[in-house]
């Protein structure tokens, strides 16, 4: 591993995404200094670090949001410059933030098709409901999301079958690469976090979707991650698969780091 937390190896075909020497300020303020990091194909990498460490900062850069002051992205091997989130959607990446941006009073269905509805006719366009309705039984039943009725108005569903219909929304579009995950599982209860660790296995390991999860709760990462990156200051300083650390391990790291130890984890 290389001293901010990047990796010695060339980038190849599994590295779906990678980031190199990516910063970010905001006038004084320094939010990224040099970021590497990459992101294999079908894997799942949990991004950790306290609060201001800069995680929010390059979600947004990867998802649209903000222009890197320096750096680059690649996708699949070739350079990318996101002009917007539009942007960023076009080349396949999908972002769900803690909000999830569904419309209550719509149904399950309308949520899927949101902003994307299929509609018939000639001069005057009619929307589709009987096929949207249903293409989303049958995607939904495909990636394992139990709704009993994709005509519930998603004010209804409880907030572990909220979270599922906006992670299920993003991963509709044919062209997804990677889907980055804003506290996923924020306020949920023990049934609600096992539907949505199984939703993103189920995704990254049937559908090979790549993706990114915020999470402060270590213990769900070590669930559903393969690799673990901690954000520090700005800047990935660990870099870790499952195999090679522990969960005790980066709670006891994480604690006294914050305490301004100086612990490191890297070898």
């Amino acid at each position: 591993m290389t001293p901010n937390g990047g990796t010695n190896e060339p980038a190849g075909v599994e590295d779906v995404l990678r980031t190199e020497h990516i910063s970010m300020s905001f006038g004084p303020v320094i939010a990224l200094r040099s970021v590497n990091l990459h992101l294999r194909r079908g894997e799942v990498l949990g991004l950790v670090g306290d609060n201001g460490a800069g995680k929010s900062t390059l979600v947004k850069i990867l998802t649209g949001l903000h222009r890197p002051d320096g750096g680059r992205i690649y996708l699949e091997g070739e350079e990318v410059k996101f002009r917007s989130v539009r942007d960023a959607r076009q080349h396949g990446i999908e972002t769900v933030f803690q909000n999830l941006a569904l419309v209550g009073e719509l149904s399950v269905y309308h949520n899927l098709f949101l902003n994307r509805e299929y509609t018939r006719g000639g001069w005057f366009r009619f929307l589709g409901n009987r096929v949207m309705r249903a293409a989303a039984r049958q995607f939904l039943d495909e990636i394992g999301v139990n709704i009993p009725s994709v005509d519930t108005p998603v004010a209804e569903l409880s907030g572990g079958q909220r979270q599922a219909i906006a992670v299920a929304r993003a991963v509709r579009q044919e062209n997804i690469k990677v889907l980055l995950l804003d506290e996923p599982l924020a306020a949920m209860g023990a049934k609600e976090t096992s539907l949505i660790i199984g939703l993103i296995n189920s995704l990254s390991k049937k559908a090979n979707v790549s993706i990114i999860v915020i999470d402060h709760n270590y213990t769900h990462l070590f669930e559903i991650c393969d690799r673990i990156n901690v954000i520090q200051h700005g800047q990935v300083t660990v870099d870790k698969s499952l195999s090679e650390i522990k969960l005790e391990e980066l709670i006891e790291f994480m604690v006294q780091t914050f305490r301004g130890s100086g612990k490191t984890l890297v070898d």
